[in-house]
């Protein structure tokens, strides 16, 4: 049986029997996206299949570097760390290339831990989106670097002459892309065996950046393979001596690398309900309600859209990213590009996110600020003609310019409390607290080279 044709516990307990491996792999995705996992026995994971399994809660309850948050309600010394439940999700089942093809599932939190779980919000979102009758289709676009270098490497150079795969910008080069022709199809090699299907990859503009489009799906199945995208195209580059970062901006003289997300309705029956051919620009009511939600509700859901330190050093003028949320017809320099088209074709690009966002987090704050538009009819402000940066927008749609400023923003909101739960909120609101003040407590090398002498 096919891996990815697996649909029920009874399906993957009789593929798992079938095969000679020892273990199965297992993993969860954490508040920032990184997925946590470990390798369980046949016979584990074949019990745990009904049962769910335990995960210490600490995955839940410290930050990317394993540094204990100092805030958490959720867990902390004061719980003592106990195991959250977690069940498996025998639809997830994939191939592992490079492992041979053993199996890989995903798992979810479950119990009191599920209204903190990333993918179980973007769950919820999605029923409330079903409860209205609408079928959320999503297509994630990822830009990344990579290096000729390793995780050892760019430790000791201190992240300073980094050697990128390719020396200067040379956007959409057949040369290169046909040089670095291994590189590219051991990627692509890789993606199809693990149904994370490549509509597109080639070479962005920049040195050794390159930029991936996932098809299209269901929201929920698009969310998975975005996470797991970037988590087995890391490990694809390592394997080869080389390096691929997610980070927002790496370098302050380059463009940022973003996660762009393409987005449209439909209806049980499939019918697109972006389109309406005797609107303007075949903008159906509910299209412009759904953006004039997303719009409205940028600046505070921002956290949950650029969710690091590092994402706010991408949102400057004149480096493909928005800076305050703008909408405009098919106009890259808005927060909100709309893309007219046919019934099936007619979408919105959100282009605000970077690639270092959590997916089913991202997603979730997409979906539901449009949802909360649709509920609430709002109207849809005129769209910007022309470059976005030369506009002065009103305060209501400033974004938020520092990540604890977004946070104090999503505390606050009543939107996000209703569609995300009070848990959600306040626990993630603390998790991008705590990396802010992680932040302040580092001195900056401009910091050194600007006040050690002079001041």
């Amino acid at each position: 049986m096919n891996p990815r044709d697996i649909k029920t516990s009874e399906q993957a307990r009789a593929l798992v029997q079938s095969l000679s491996c020892t273990h199965v792999k297992v993993g969860v995705f954490d508040i920032d996206g990184i997925l946590r996992g470990k390798y369980m026995s046949k016979a584990k994971f074949l019990e745990s299949l009904d049962s769910g399994f335990g995960f210490c809660d600490v995955v839940l309850g410290w930050d990317m570097r394993d540094q204990l948050y100092d805030n958490s309600q959720y867990t902390g010394w004061h719980t003592g760390y106990p195991d959250a439940k977690v069940r498996l999700l025998p639809e997830t089942c994939r191939p592992m290339p490079m492992e041979n093809n053993d199996l890989f599932f995903l798992g979810e939190f479950s119990g009191e831990a599920e209204s903190i779980c990333p993918r179980a919000l973007l769950r919820r979102v999605l029923k409330q989106a079903e409860d209205m009758g609408f079928k959320v289709l999503t297509g994630f676009e990822y830009e990344f670097f990579v290096f000729n270098e390793t995780p050892q490497s760019i430790r000791d150079k201190k992240y300073e002459n980094l050697d990128a795969m390719a020396p200067s910008d040379f956007g959409y080069s057949v040369i290169r892309n046909t040089v670095e022709e291994s590189t590219y199809k051991s990627l692509l090699s890789m993606c199809e065996a693990m149904d994370l299907p490549i509509e597109g990859l080639h070479e962005e503009t920049g040195p050794g950046v390159m930029e991936a489009a996932i098809a299209y799906d269901t929201a929920l199945e698009s969310a998975d393979k975005a996470s797991l995208f970037k988590t087995f195209t890391k490990i694809a580059m390592q394997k080869q001596g080389k390096m691929a970062t997610f980070m927002a901006k790496w370098n302050e003289k380059m463009p940022g690398s973003s996660g762009h997300i393409h987005l449209s309705l439909k209806d049980a029956n499939g019918k697109g309900l972006f389109y309406d051919e005797s609107q303007p620009d075949n903008m159906s009511e509910l299209m412009q309600h759904f953006v004039a939600g997303q719009q409205k509700l940028m600046p505070e859901l921002l956290s949950m859209i650029a969710p690091t330190i590092n994402s706010y050093r991408r949102l400057i003028p004149g480096f493909w990213a928005p800076t305050d949320a703008s909408v405009g017809l098919d106009n890259r320099t808005c927060a909100i590009r709309i893309i007219p088209g046919s019934e099936n074709s007619q979408r919105l690009e959100h282009r605000i996110g970077a690639a270092d966002a959590n997916p089913y987090i991202i997603l979730s704050a997409v979906i539901a600020s449009g949802l909360w538009g649709v509920k609430n009819k709002c109207p849809l402000m005129p769209m910007v003609k022309g470059n976005a940066y030369d506009v002065t927008f009103p305060e209501e749609l400033t974004l938020p310019r520092t990540l604890w400023q977004a946070a104090q923003r999503l505390k606050k909101s009543q939107m996000a409390r209703e569609y995300f739960g009070d848990a959600f909120v306040d626990h993630f609101a603390m998790s991008r607290e705590w990396e802010e003040r992680e932040y302040r407590k580092h001195i900056s090398k401009w910091e050194m080279d600007r006040y050690f002498e002079i001041i």
